[in-house]
């Protein structure tokens, strides 16, 4: 099976109620584990890669482990650019065999936004790949995106419609309280429920996006601060209001700091608990499986893409 585009699949999500897992990768033991679970629970796929990633682990190298997935899994997965933020960057996802990518203008005023985020709409639609496109902006750290709490801002959805309608995205990512990284809520979680339902009904069946959607495990949290690391107060977003939005026009939700804290508390129990190992596959294999653990949970239990491959 080749790869392909999240078309068909947010299409599905809509109508089903749930939403696809896009799963940021950095590694070969990262793909395993994510492209593992979901063929054990029979799911659809979106691989993301950042620009951070794709300089860290090389293209070519990235598209081969995601090639030999789709070997070994036989699952849809869809190869997906996460914040792509130059027409440049853009382009060479799609010349290199992404099939889908996010150009992130949030941060350009709106009539910039458009015209840049259409520049790479043109471009990509030739060659049969798909856009995501964002408004508003999300607090927090991610790779190269940094964002303060002071110019964080919810979607507008009285931009929406414009938006869509003047760049031809296939997607929108939009903001509603999620935030990048891992210190997503200083009080109680909550997420703009109201804004997603306005949004809804402005773009009828329209696909929307949710980033920085990690809900921080605890877990992992404790296992972190027990060997030696130090996350006080890290807190994500519960995944009954996950869910929630995967119910209504949410088709894709984001996950990378979940991944992170899976593999980084995984090692540091494994050399808490075998100080005197040093063989990669020793640390690497159990990081792995839990990666593997955890995203079979957000499947099953989150997005209700089990059984949709």
């Amino acid at each position: 099976m080749p790869i392909i585009t999240s078309k068909e699949m947010f299409e599905k999500a809509y109508a089903g109620g749930y939403a696809i897992g896009a799963f940021n990768v950095n590694n070969m033991e990262i793909i395993q584990g994510i492209t593992e679970a979901a063929k054990e629970v029979s799911a659809p796929l979106i691989l993301q890669v950042s620009a951070g990633a794709r300089k860290y682990a090389n293209h070519t190298y990235l598209m081969k482990l995601i090639e030999a997935a789709i070997v070994e899994t036989g699952l849809p997965i869809c190869v997906h650019l996460d914040h792509g933020d130059t027409f440049e960057l853009c382009k060479s996802c799609i010349d290199g065999g992404f099939s889908s990518v996010m150009f992130d203008g949030s941060h350009h005023p709106f009539a910039e936004n458009i015209r840049l985020t259409k520049q790479v709409v043109d471009y990509a639609h030739l060659n049969g790949v798909v856009v995501e496109g964002e408004l508003g902006r999300l607090a927090g750290i991610e790779d190269a995106v940094n964002v303060s709490e002071q110019d964080a801002g919810f979607t507008d959805p009285s931009e929406v419609e414009e938006f869509v309608e003047k760049t031809g995205v296939d997607s929108l990512a939009i903001a509603i309280g999620t935030s990048h990284g891992a210190f997503k809520f200083k009080g109680e979680p909550r997420l703009r429920f109201d804004i997603l339902e306005e949004i809804q009904t402005r773009l009828p069946g329209f696909p929307i996006v949710l980033h920085g959607a990690s809900s921080v495990i605890p877990e992992y949290v404790e296992m972190v601060n027990r060997y030696g690391g130090s996350m006080p107060g890290a807190k994500g977003v519960p995944e009954e209001m996950l869910r929630k939005a995967a119910s209504m026009a949410v088709c894709k939700i984001n996950i990378d700091s979940d991944l992170r804290l899976a593999m980084t508390a995984t090692i540091r129990r494994y050399f808490a608990e075998n100080p005197s190992h040093f063989d990669p596959r020793q640390y690497l294999g159990p990081a792995r499986n839990a990666i593997k653990e955890l995203v079979k949970q957000k499947i099953v239990h989150v997005l209700g893409c089990d059984g949709k491959a």
